[in-house]
């Protein structure tokens, strides 16, 4: 079992507190990705899974044994970084090696695990080239050839991906997440990169400042973010967030931005949204929920209209960005490629109100999907 609890965790520098009482559990065979900004902890509370850093406060459990004082050649883990930290005077078949000899592995079972994982990964052909002759891609490969052989019951992996071009890194996102399944092993992975973590996490941890925001599954993340911030930090172009008022009408509650109102779906629990009554709010629009004619099939009271002025139309090929002006804030709307709407000019645009979500402007937490509702 490679189950990791992490139980009230804290990690300090002096008196420095970057980890705050976090609590994760994290289930056998699961990859699990932690995402957030530079700086929110990420790395810091893998490296405390990994026995590279010291728990100040809490329990760090791996399986049924706490591990907050054991080493880390002990804790059963394999760690892949960010820069490989591949021996650059060793073939790639001594680096694969390397681990499994300093434990006094028979070579005969040695070489049977390098030349398996090399297999795997497509790297048989690069045994006897050393780091220097590899691209990056490759020694990416290598690094978690290195960890493979070991078998460990856990693999954390350290934004490995964040030092390859655009195209490696969409190629290297499938095979790692193929190797998961392959080797049916629990997986802890650290990006900045949200297209990463959304595709591929079975759920997804999102830090900030040393705090845990949301656990959640990619889409159920997308859909009901619990505030601003994880609204914004999950998605691409980001969510907009307009200044809006609440308002209670004959139909049910509505968000008045530029003038207009804006129907609001129809929510389970009425009474929360009353108490926000006529007061102001944060209205989030994902970009892809504007469009630039009424989608098919969706009756009016649950669409709305907004007019701006088209600031930049950025041609992306399958699609167009429109860079708008909009009651006096910049709205981002992702249309179309084939939209008419050119830099300078009006527009009206129709937004799917079945999909928007609302903020309080003072805590900015979610109003529709917070944590109290």
């Amino acid at each position: 079992m490679a189950q990791i609890t992490l139980n009230k965790l804290n990690k300090t520098y002096g008196a420095v507190e970057v980890i705050h009482d976090i609590d994760l559990k994290i289930a056998d065979k699961e990859f699990v990705v932690f995402v957030g900004p530079s700086g929110c902890g990420k790395s810091t509370t893998l490296r405390m899974i990994a026995g590279l850093e010291e728990v100040s406060d809490g329990e760090l459990w791996i399986g049924e044994d706490m591990v907050n004082d054991v080493p880390s050649k002990d804790r059963d883990i394999a760690m892949v970084f960010q820069n490989y930290a591949l021996y650059p005077h060793m073939t790639v078949y001594k680096n694969m090696a390397f681990g499994l000899a300093l434990r006094k592995a028979k070579e005969s079972e040695i070489d049977a695990k390098v030349r398996e994982a090399a297999r795997i990964l497509d790297i048989e052909h690069l045994l006897n080239r050393k780091p220097k002759a590899l691209s990056g891609g490759q020694r990416q490969r290598v690094a978690l050839g290195r960890a493979m052989v070991r078998n460990p019951e856990v693999f954390l992996l350290d934004e490995p991906l964040s030092n390859l071009d655009a195209k490696l890194r969409g190629t290297m996102r499938a095979e790692i997440t193929k190797l998961h399944k392959r080797l049916d092993a629990t997986f802890v992975y650290v990006t900045h990169d949200q297209v990463e973590a959304m595709t591929m996490a079975d759920r997804i941890v999102v830090m900030r400042d040393g705090h845990i925001l949301q656990v959640d599954t990619p889409q159920e993340l997308y859909d009901r973010p619990v505030d601003m911030f994880v609204a914004s930090f999950i998605g691409a172009p980001q969510m907009n967030m307009l200044p809006a008022t609440l308002r209670h009408t004959e139909t049910g509650f509505a968000a008045e931005f530029d003038g207009r109102l804006m129907p609001l779906p129809v929510q389970d629990n009425p009474a929360r949204l009353a108490s926000f009554g006529d007061r102001g709010v944060i209205l989030g629009i994902r970009p892809e929920d504007m469009h630039e004619a009424p989608p098919p099939g969706l009756p009016s009271e649950q669409l709305a209209a907004i007019h701006g002025t088209v600031d930049l139309a950025e041609p992306l090929g399958s699609e167009k960005h429109l860079n708008l002006s909009a009651g006096g804030v910049q709205i981002v709307a992702r249309v179309s490629a084939r939209c008419p709407a050119v830099t300078g000019a009006p527009i009206d645009l129709t937004v799917d109100m079945r999909h928007v979500h609302l903020f309080d402007p003072d805590t900015e937490q979610s109003i529709l999907y917070g944590r109290d509702s």
